[in-house]
C-alpha cells in the first residue's frame, strides 16, 4: 500500500468506475483507532478464556494474529499522518484485512459457532456508510465468503468438557444463513441511508448557494445608494467647474469642444446617479416592503416570454392585502415553483392567490403532463427529475428546483403541497398562517441553511 493510494491520489478501477467523492474518503486515524479497540477486545477475550476460564484453544496462533493487527496499526500510524484520507482501493485493502484477521481467529476458536462471528459484519457496515457501491459490494461479498469458510473449516470451539460442544448441522446451517442475510441486509440498508443523507447534504448546499445569490442581488440596492451618496458631492463640484470653464472659453478656441463634451458627460453622470438614487428610494419603500400581489408580479415577470400564457388571479380578499418585508428565500421559492410550471406547461400557467384573516396562500397550476403516479410521494426530493419538459431546452436539470423551492418556503413558515390536478397538469400550493407570513418575511434570512 503506497502513500499515493492512502491519500487518494492513486486512481484504480474502483475509483474510476465509482466516481468516489471526497466525503466518502475515510480518515486513516479513524480506522487505526477502531482497530486498537478491536485489538484490546480480542486480547482481553483470549486472556480470559485461556487463563481465567482455562479452556483449551491454540493460544499462540491467536496472539500472533492479534500482534499482526497491532503491528499494522503501528506501521500505519508511524508512516502516515492521521489526517490522510483513504482512496476506495486503500479502504478496500484495509477493510479486507479487518475481515481476514478476525476470520483467522474465529477459524482457530470454533468457526461460525463462536458467538463473536457477528464482528465480521463490522467492516461491511463501515464500508456501507462511507464507500462507493463497488467497494461496498466487494467488502460485503468477502465477508460472506469468510463466513462460509469458517462455517466449513474450523477448529473446535473452546469448551471445558472433553470433546467440546458440537452443534447440530441444521442449526449451524441456520446460523450461517442468519449471519449472511443480516450482513447483506445491513449493508444495503446502511448504504441507502448514507447515500440519501449525502444527497440531501449536497442539495442543501446548493440551496444555500442559490439563497446567497438572491441576497447578493438584494444587497446591490444598498451599494447603489452608497455610491450615489459618495459620488454626488465631487460630481457636483466637477459640473460646476466645467460650466465655469465653458463660459470663460471663447467658442472659436480649439478647447471649446472639449469643454462642451466635459459638461455633457458630467450631466450624464448626474442622470445616472439620479436613477441610482431613485432605485435606492424605491428599495426603501415598495421594494423593501412587498405586498402579496407585488411579490407575485415580481416572480412571474421573468417567465412571461416563453410561449406560455401566464395568468394571475386573486380569488379571495378578506381584510387588507398582506404586506411584508422583502425576503430572498420566499422570492426564490415561489419563483422556482413558477419556473417549473412554465417549463412543463403546454399553454397556460395560472397563479392563484388569496388571503383572509387567518392565512395567506398562493397556488401555481399548469396544464402539463403532471407527475407520474409512482413519483408523487417523492416530489420535492433532491436530484429527482419529475416529468418530461415540453421543450428540450428546459430539460436535463439536476432535479433541485422543487427541492430548493420546498426547502426555502418551509423555512419561511409555509406548508407546501404538490400534487396532480384532477384532469391534467400539476398544482403547487403554498399556505402561510397570516401572522407567520409577516413574521417570517420580516426576519433576516438564515444564511446557514445546512447547519445542523
Amino acid at each position: 500500500m503506497d502513500q499515493a493510494s492512502l491519500h487518494g491520489e492513486g486512481h484504480g478501477p474502483f475509483d474510476v468506475i465509482s466516481g468516489m467523492r471526497e466525503s466518502q474518503r475515510l480518515r486513516l486515524a479513524t480506522l487505526v483507532r477502531l482497530r486498537w479497540l478491536s485489538v484490546a477486545g480480542q486480547a482481553i477475550a483470549c486472556v480470559s478464556v485461556a487463563w481465567v476460564l482455562w479452556w483449551p484453544f491454540p493460544v499462540v496462533p491467536c496472539f500472533a494474529l492479534i500482534a499482526l493487527s497491532a503491528g499494522l496499526n503501528v506501521y500505519l500510524a508511524g508512516r502516515y499522518s492521521g489526517s490522510y484520507r483513504l482512496s476506495s482501493n486503500a479502504a478496500l485493502t484495509v477493510l479486507t484485512f479487518d475481515i481476514m484477521q478476525p476470520a483467522g481467529l474465529l477459524m482457530l476458536t470454533g468457526g461460525i459457532q463462536n458467538p463473536f462471528t457477528v464482528f465480521l459484519m463490522v467492516p461491511a457496515v463501515i464500508a456501507s456508510a462511507t464507500q462507493p457501491p463497488l467497494t461496498v459490494f466487494a467488502i460485503t461479498g468477502f465477508a460472506v465468503v469468510a463466513t462460509t469458510a469458517i462455517a466449513a473449516v474450523h477448529m473446535p470451539l473452546p469448551w471445558p468438557v472433553e470433546g467440546g460442544l458440537l452443534l447440530p448441522p441444521g442449526y449451524v446451517g441456520g446460523l450461517w444463513f442468519a449471519i449472511v442475510a443480516t450482513l447483506v441486509f445491513a449493508s444495503v440498508y446502511i448504504y441507502r441511508v448514507a447515500a440519501e443523507s449525502r444527497v440531501l447534504a449536497d442539495a442543501l448546499a446548493a440551496t444555500e448557494l442559490v439563497l446567497q445569490r438572491e441576497q447578493h442581488l438584494s444587497a446591490l440596492d444598498g451599494l447603489a445608494a452608497a455610491a450615489a451618496h459618495e459620488l454626488g458631492t465631487p460630481l457636483s463640484t466637477i459640473a460646476l467647474v466645467a460650466k465655469e470653464m465653458k463660459r470663460s472659453v471663447p467658442k472659436d478656441q480649439p478647447i471649446s469642444d472639449d469643454v462642451t463634451l466635459l459638461v455633457e458627460q458630467t450631466e450624464r453622470c448626474r442622470l445616472i446617479l439620479g436613477r441610482l438614487t431613485s432605485l435606492s428610494s424605491s428599495s426603501e419603500s415598495h421594494l423593501a416592503n412587498l405586498s402579496l400581489l407585488a411579490l407575485i408580479d415580481e416572480v412571474a415577470e421573468p417567465h412571461r416570454n416563453f410561449g406560455v400564457d401566464l395568468q394571475v388571479e386573486v380569488v379571495e380578499r378578506l381584510g387588507s392585502e398582506p404586506v411584508a418585508r422583502r425576503n430572498a428565500a420566499v422570492l426564490s421559492g415561489v419563483g422556482n415553483l413558477v419556473e417549473n410550471a412554465v417549463d412543463f406547461a403546454q399553454s397556460v400557467v395560472l397563479i392563484r392567490a388569496g388571503w383572509n384573516h387567518a392565512s395567506v396562500w398562493i397556488e401555481v397550476l399548469d396544464d402539463g403532463p403532471g407527475f407520474p403516479a409512482a413519483m408523487l410521494d417523492r416530489v420535492g426530493d433532491p436530484y429527482m427529475s419529475r416529468r418530461e419538459a415540453r421543450d428540450q431546452r428546459h430539460g436535463g436539470g439536476l432535479g433541485l428546483g422543487l427541492f430548493i423551492a420546498v426547502t426555502l418556503l418551509q423555512r419561511s413558515g409555509a406548508t407546501v403541497t404538490i400534487d396532480n390536478r384532477p384532469r391534467k397538469g400539476a398544482i403547487a400550493s403554498v399556505v402561510w398562517p397570516r401572522a407567520a407570513y409577516s413574521a417570517s418575511t420580516a426576519a433576516p434570512v438564515d444564511r446557514a441553511l445546512v447547519a445542523g
